[in-house]
């Protein structure tokens, strides 16, 4: 058990790590080092005095998979279950989905129907493409594109238009340039499971469920597509904080790292812009570029690593409208790159959370930045993974940058970092 424990970085990924050590059943000393005023990262929430809600990154989680139900008992735990917002299976935002392909909206197929006949933008009918991954035979690669791996499986159509609108929408990113294996997992697995995606999605593979709460078991018997908070997603960072500091967590804003030496006996010295903190472990939650600019020379292979991850830019626009009627009513629509390379998508938040709904006009925006898993992205983790054993540096890696970038995503990889820190 680490004395001392120095989280770096106050986005979801950070905030879930200390929560974690901080249930622990002997939980060690923690100190939070965020750079920026405020904590929560890409969740932020700018709420107006008439009531509307902004958001300026995720707008909504998924409920489904181990993660998400862990995600679900943590805000069953911070005390947020008056604050959900369900978009259960039966909501316009959950039936309905859009491509804006040809100068035109598209619904997304739904039901048999809509896999037995042709329905644009696509030419043919989808239950071909199904018959398609059915009977091809499994790939043998170790990684491939996402394009490359979608077009094999399900055809050109199927990847040009909806693999690439997908990749734009979770990723911002190229799905020619993307990997399969570290984006899109269960379907690469699967593949491998019973040689079809489709068979091996509908089989499954047994795995594990997470911590159940009530919301979790709301969340199944609604079938929930995603669900939101009431005063928006920036509740969620707010409830850790508020959770984190009466149990002795120290959560300091206004501290950037400047630089990591590791000592002779173990241990980390940390310099900040006001002085030094010393811990026996590090778990890192900052982006792969940012952390690699303040460690020592001795680990210069790996930050060579981390620097060999990159990210896109992303702008974030919420605009509201008076009196305004939208022409379809949906959870929003995709812009595949042969469209539009620039506009990734719109979402229609007013459908599926109309309780953030404000008043008068309002435009908001925010650059982010978001991680690009590329060709090999698998290789490079391995490839970290090994440094940090062989060298027994004291580092736990966790957030967007190396395992997934939705909130899910986040909050697992640091309550896996964790259990694997304190033995569990």
């Amino acid at each position: 058990m680490p004395r001392t424990v120095a989280v770096l970085g106050g986005g979801i990924s950070g905030l879930a790590a200390c929560y974690h050590l901080a249930r622990a059943p002997r939980p060690p000393k923690v100190v939070l080092l965020e750079a920026s005023g405020r904590l929560g990262g890409w969740l932020q929430s700018t709420r107006t005095e008439d009531g509307a809600v902004f958001e300026h990154g995720p707008r909504g989680v998924r409920p489904g998979g181990a993660a998400g139900t862990d995600t679900l008992h943590m805000v069953s735990e911070l005390g947020l279950e008056s604050e959900v917002l369900p978009v259960p299976g039966d909501h316009p935002a959950s039936r309905h989905r859009f491509l804006y392909a040809a100068g035109a909206l598209h619904k997304l197929p739904s039901g048999l129907g809509g896999l037995l006949r042709p329905v644009p933008p696509f030419s043919r009918a989808l239950l071909w493409s199904g018959l398609r991954d059915l009977l091809a035979p499994a790939g043998k690669e170790p990684d491939e594109s996402v394009h490359a791996f979608a077009r094999r499986r399900f055809g050109r159509e199927v990847a040009d238009i909806a693999v690439d609108s997908l990749c734009r929408g979770v990723f911002a990113g190229d799905c020619r340039e993307l990997s399969v294996r570290s984006c899109f997992p269960a379907l690469f697995h699967a593949e491998r499971r019973r040689r079809s995606v489709l068979l091996g999605l509908a089989l499954g593979a047994g795995q594990e469920r997470g911590a159940e709460s009530g919301l979790s078991r709301r969340a199944r018997a609604e079938r929930w597509s995603q669900w939101s908070l009431r005063r928006g997603m920036e509740s969620l960072p707010e409830a850790l904080a508020a959770f984190l500091r009466p149990r002795g967590v120290e959560l300091r804003c206004h501290a950037p790292l400047r630089s990591l030496r590791h000592r002779h006996d173990g241990r980390w010295q940390l310099t900040l812009a006001d002085g030094t903190v010393t811990a026996d472990h590090i778990i890192s939650a900052l982006p792969a570029a940012a952390l690699a600019e303040a460690l020592p020379a001795e680990a210069e292979p790996l930050a060579q690593e981390l620097r060999r991850i990159p990210t896109v830019a992303v702008a974030v626009v919420n605009l509201q409208y008076e009196g305004v009627t939208l022409p379809v009513t949906g959870f929003g629509h995709l812009v595949p790159s042969s469209e539009d390379d620039s506009l990734l998508g719109i979402v229609y938040d007013s459908v599926a959370f109309p309780q953030h709904d404000g008043a008068g006009p309002a435009s908001v925006r925010l650059t982010a930045c978001i991680p690009q898993y590329t060709l090999g992205h698998w290789q490079r983790m391995e490839r970290i993974g090994r440094f940090l054993a062989e060298q027994r540096l004291p580092l736990s890696l966790v957030g967007a940058s190396y395992a997934g970038v939705s909130v899910n995503d986040c909050i697992a990889s640091a309550k896996a970092a964790v259990g694997r820190l304190l033995g569990g």
